[in-house]
């Protein structure tokens, strides 16, 4: 379907993206996940052909795409202000494109009138944008995108500005409909919760490269980096260096000394980064970690505990704020990064 080789673009002198590459197939809905910056509307203005990049090419089923301007592309485009139009009716929003490729109007009516049950939205053809909540409109906006048929939708931070319970119900839907539809999907977001439960697959980029693809058990598995870490909130991050003792591979870090499966590609003396999760904690009288409390956030079942020193853990019983633990890590919980 779609394929990305080797993209590079600059913004201000900088490089912004540099070498991308990627492909997307029918069906697949794959998420661009990132910090803002970090290049990921660029890349879906780049795909669209609202911007050149410097170097590299976009194929739709083998044909480059260079020449091919942004309406012949066949692509749809959702974005997070909607970008309705106010002075058009929810049936006529959703129309407009249908309208502008000359369609009888019974055609397009019956299209609209599709969409509407796709989008769960029936008895709303006749409403004012103005009348409609949030999302309901962004639900109109993803109608009129798919009402040509693209090709491709491609999604730009579209629940950015939907409170969270909206949006978890609206990702629910929306994955469904993307799944339904059968249209391959890009879709653009900071936000990690957003990407995993939308994504077959997430490519995250970082300083212009993608630094981790996979799906989204495959990267909460195994982020594999340091920055893939911290940027999803997976655990803490901590340095140390590596010491072979008794046939046992030790780490020697400020925050304890923590035993990991041996990597080949690591020999002593070796600077190394962990990946320590939080769920694999308990607290005892002689433990891998000691810190004083520094925060409390209660968690539904459980308790995130910050200690002074940074890191965070989860637990079944409060301690009390100010007070002094000692926690053992469970060896399944450290990871070592690469």
């Amino acid at each position: 379907m779609l394929e990305v080789h080797d993209l590079w673009k600059s913004y201000e002198g900088k490089p912004l993206l540099r070498g991308i590459s990627f492909s997307i197939q029918q069906n697949e809905t794959v998420c661009l996940l990132g910090a803002s910056g970090s290049g990921k509307s660029t890349l879906l203005r780049i795909i669209a052909g609202l911007e050149t990049p410097e170097r590299g090419r976009i194929l739709w089923e083998g044909k480059d795409l260079r020449e091919v301007p942004v309406h012949k592309r066949g692509f749809g485009m959702v974005f997070q202000d909607y970008a309705l139009f106010p002075h058009l009716n929810a049936a006529e929003n959703v129309g407009f494109g249908l309208k502008m490729m000359n369609l009888p109007k019974e055609q397009i009516d019956l299209r609209v009138a599709e969409l509407f049950e796709q989008v769960k939205l029936q008895g709303f053809e006749k409403r004012d944008i103005t009348q409609l909540s949030g999302g309901e409109q962004q639900r109109i906006s993803l109608a009129r995108a798919m009402a040509p048929g693209p090709r491709l939708l491609m999604f730009d931070e579209p629940l950015g500005a939907l409170d969270r319970n909206l949006r978890e119900i609206l990702m629910e839907q929306l994955r469904s409909i993307l799944h339904s539809s059968e249209v391959p999907a890009i879709y653009v977001t900071h936000d990690q919760e957003d990407a995993f439960a939308i994504a077959d697959r997430i490519l995250m980029l970082h300083d212009g490269e993608i630094a981790r693809s996979g799906k989204p058990d495959e990267i909460w598995k195994d982020p594999g980096s340091a920055w893939a870490a911290l940027f999803l909130d997976i655990g803490n991050v901590v340095e140390g260096r590596l010491r072979l003792e008794n046939g046992k591979a030790l780490v020697d870090t400020q925050a304890g000394i923590f035993e990991i499966v041996s990597d080949p590609k690591n020999i002593q003396g070796d600077k190394v980064q962990l990946l320590i999760r939080p769920e694999g904690s308990r607290r005892t009288t002689r433990g891998n970690i000691k810190g004083r409390v520094a925060d409390i956030l209660f968690r539904q079942d459980r308790y995130k505990v910050t200690l002074t020193n940074g890191l965070f853990f989860f637990l079944s019983e409060a301690p009390e704020i100010g007070e002094e633990i000692e926690l053992a890590i469970s060896p399944e919980a450290i990871q070592c990064l690469r």
